[in-house]
């Protein structure tokens, strides 16, 4: 019998082999779209499983794998994630079900016809027990930014000059906090899997206990919304409409972009994965700095002060 394992790296392959659930695998599959992690369509006597290496490195972007476990563990009890397989820490290695359905594209979260689809996948997983983590974009900006002027790392231009506006933001946001639910924190599109009669949340790295809107705004972000479909989004989600929560949405997703740049800065610098991480930071820096910029950034801060 042929071994499937036989064309991926050998180091894949030794940690792949360390897993009771694809013992007997017939075929093994590259996942493409994983910037963090390694990703492998198993398929298994049992069925199709996914497995996910990770590597020690990912610590310090603030990434707990036993967390990750135990957290996507909970996702799936709720029934907004895959069920879990076989966790081997040692290996670096998490193994989810396969979910048969279609992986979303940024075109698909952009369009209006999916956001109330999108918007119940979420409250489904806010709905479900409380996860072991907490997230704050806010701390782990922090973290970030220690990291990097630690390490000497590359920051975009005028990224420190823009640190009194972020705090700023967090001074507002903590006037009228919202209560912490399970979120996922990194809903960008390919983190949507269209099973048909639903949408499923995969990729549980960031998760964590957070606020719906960071939930929202962070979606807003990754898949660059018109505000206007930012709207539709949050009114889907909380059943009315709500500008106030709109507000809050969109200035956590303006901190999610601030933060996430130096998650690429630090990935430029120590990822073994073939990406271009800078590009991708840059792209979202960018339309940070122009929230930044824009007069409407003050009454964003005064909406979400007020609660209004």
């Amino acid at each position: 019998m042929v071994d499937p394992f036989a064309l991926l790296p050998p180091a894949d392959a030794a940690r792949i082999a360390k897993l009771a659930c694809v013992r007997n695998a017939s075929a093994v599959s590259v996942l493409a779209g994983g910037i963090t992690n390694r990703n492998y369509k198993v398929t298994t006597p049992a069925g199709i499983v996914v497995v996910r290496l990770s590597d020690s490195g990912s610590s310090v972007l603030a990434i707990d794998r036993d967390n990750e476990h135990l957290n996507s563990i909970s996702a799936a009890v709720c029934g907004a994630g895959a069920p879990v397989i076989e966790y081997l820490p040692e290996a670096g290695a998490l193994v989810v079900g396969w979910i048969e359905g279609r992986t979303y594209t940024e075109a698909d979260v952009r369009n209006p016809v999916n956001l109330p689809r999108i918007a119940a996948a979420c409250r489904l997983l806010h709905a479900g027990p409380r996860f072991v983590s907490d997230f704050n974009m806010f701390d782990i900006q922090a973290r970030y930014l220690s990291l990097v002027q630690a390490e000497g790392y590359r920051l975009p231009a005028r990224y420190l000059d823009l640190m009194p506006a972020f705090a700023r933001m967090r001074a507002a946001m903590e006037v009228h906090p919202e209560p912490a639910v399970p979120c996922n924190n990194d809903l960008l599109a390919a983190n949507f899997i269209d099973g048909g009669d639903r949408l499923w949340l995969i990729d549980y790295e960031y998760s964590g206990n957070n606020e719906a809107s960071f939930e929202l705004g962070n979606i807003w972000s990754e898949s660059t919304l018109h505000s206007k479909l930012l709207e539709v989004l949050v009114e889907s989600y909380w059943g009315q409409h709500l500008p106030g929560k709109t507000a809050r949405a969109r200035l956590w997703g303006l901190a999610s972009q601030y933060g996430w740049t130096l998650w690429a800065a630090i990935q430029t610098s120590i990822s073994p994965i073939d990406f271009d991480y800078w590009a991708w930071g840059m792209e979202k820096y960018d339309r940070a700095v122009a929230e930044f910029d824009s007069p409407g950034f003050e009454r964003l801060l005064l909406d979400v002060a007020t609660g209004h």
